[in-house]
C-alpha cells in the first residue's frame, strides 16, 4: 500500500565542477521528474551544497531520507526507484539493501519522524 510521500528538490543545486553559466542541476533535476510523471515539490536551497544535487524524502509518521550527489541523467530511474520503495515503507525505512546504489552511498541524513 503506498503512503503520503513528499520529495522535495533543491532547484539551486549544483554539481561538483558544473559550469555556473549552465541551468542548475537541480532544477534540471526536477524538470527530468516531472517529465517522469514524478510529483514533487521544488524548493530552493536544501543547505547540502557540496552533495547537490540534493533532495528529501518526508511522509508523516515516517523517517525522513535526505540524499545529495545525484545526477539528472545518470541517476534519475534510480532515485524514481527509491521514491516507489519509501512511499511502499510503512515507517519510511527503506532496508538498506534494497536501495540503488548511488542512494546508498549518498545519504545525507535519515531522520526520525518528528511524532516520535
Amino acid at each position: 500500500m503506498s503512503r503520503p510521500t513528499t520529495l522535495v528538490v533543491c532547484t539551486t543545486c549544483r554539481l561538483p565542477g558544473a559550469d555556473p553559466a549552465a541551468p542548475r542541476d537541480g532544477a534540471r533535476l526536477s524538470e527530468a521528474l516531472q517529465a517522469a510523471g514524478i510529483a514533487h515539490r521544488r524548493q530552493e536551497c536544501l543547505s547540502a551544497c557540496t552533495r547537490g544535487c540534493a533532495v528529501a524524502l518526508c511522509g508523516p509518521g515516517r523517517f525522513t531520507y535526505v540524499q545529495g550527489g545525484l545526477d539528472p541523467e545518470r541517476d534519475l530511474q534510480d532515485l524514481i526507484a527509491m521514491v516507489r520503495a519509501y512511499a511502499e515503507a510503512p515507517d519510511g525505512i527503506v532496508p538498506w539493501r534494497t536501495r540503488p546504489e548511488v542512494i546508498r552511498k549518498n545519504t545525507i541524513a535519515r531522520i526520525p519522524p518528528l511524532e516520535a
